[in-house]
């Protein structure tokens, strides 16, 4: 019997791999690397899951089971899978080779990785940067954090999980950990969990709502006010004006398995994105985070 992964183990075993930059690199930097090879892995997974199980209904047809993989969520090209980048961990130019495999997952699924102006969801994020430190020391860290990603603990394949969620809330648990390290400039893309809570309850959409977040952040307050309406009848839109946390956020609903949310780059109140032609979008209902600071 395969053994079902907690959401402790996830979320234990990704603030451990955080430990491969605390104490050389800054929080408000490293968190968007560590999230987004969670995103890489997590696709990579149940892109094996659904490999697997595509292999076992044509009885071992590979030829088969590509083509039906070709339908599927995500398309994951081999070099951009996980256990691709997990093989190379030793090369000198892995950081190069990482930042291809997200150019290459990007172009694989630009309908879902693209916003509508162009600009991918990995475009802000450099795995070969000197922001990583130097090239030696920049190859360490990088191996050791494929070698965090690839502990049993964050095997994500869905049949080892015990609900799509825990993918979610893990990356919820993440972001909510980097905001309290960085303190008081986490409100540029975290509303603390029982705020966001409380908002949701407050703002309680009907089902069939339009649900907006204009100043969304890493999208946590969006994904409450979307699970509040209590059945899966409403739609998310929101838009931020920092492209990293932009990108978050587009990975958080993902993670999320709200693929319909539409989360646009830029700032709302200089250049709104969210249009019906040229007249601004209507909602049912806005939630936003105070500007406690």
């Amino acid at each position: 019997m395969v053994k079902k992964i907690t959401q402790k183990d996830i979320n234990d075993a990704v603030w451990k791999a955080c430990d491969t930059f605390r104490g050389t690199i800054d929080p408000s930097v490293y968190k968007d690397y560590v999230l987004t090879m969670l995103f890489i892995k997590y696709l990579s997974d149940v892109h094996d899951d659904k490999m697997a199980a595509y292999l076992l209904k044509y009885n071992g047809d590979k030829e088969r089971a590509k083509r039906a993989m070709q339908h599927e969520r995500f398309v994951v090209p081999e070099n951009s899978h996980f256990h691709y980048l997990f093989e190379h961990r030793n090369d000198t130019n892995i950081g190069e080779l990482i930042n291809i495999a997200l150019n290459d997952l990007e172009e694989a699924n630009r309908e879902k990785l693209y916003s509508e102006d162009g600009a991918g969801i990995f475009q802000n994020i450099d795995f070969n940067s000197s922001k990583l430190g130097e090239p030696k020391d920049k190859n360490t860290r990088l191996k050791n954090l494929l070698l965090d990603f690839n502990k049993e603990e964050l095997d994500l394949r869905p049949s080892h999980l015990g609900g799509n969620d825990i993918i979610g809330g893990a990356y919820e648990f993440l972001i909510a950990n980097f905001a309290s390290d960085a303190g008081k400039k986490a409100g540029e893309f975290f509303t603390p969990g029982e705020v966001s809570t409380l908002l949701a309850k407050l703002t309680k959409s009907a089902p069939g709502s339009r649900i907006c977040d204009p100043t969304c952040g890493s999208g946590s307050l969006l994904i409450k006010a979307g699970l509040e309406v209590g059945s899966e009848n409403f739609s998310l839109f929101g838009q931020e004006a920092n492209g990293s946390t932009w990108a978050l956020a587009v990975m958080n609903m993902f993670l999320h398995g709200f693929d319909n949310a539409t989360i646009r780059w830029g700032d709302t109140i200089r250049n709104p994105k969210l249009k019906e032609g040229d007249a601004l979008m209507k909602f049912d209902t806005v939630v936003a985070n105070p500007p406690f600071s």
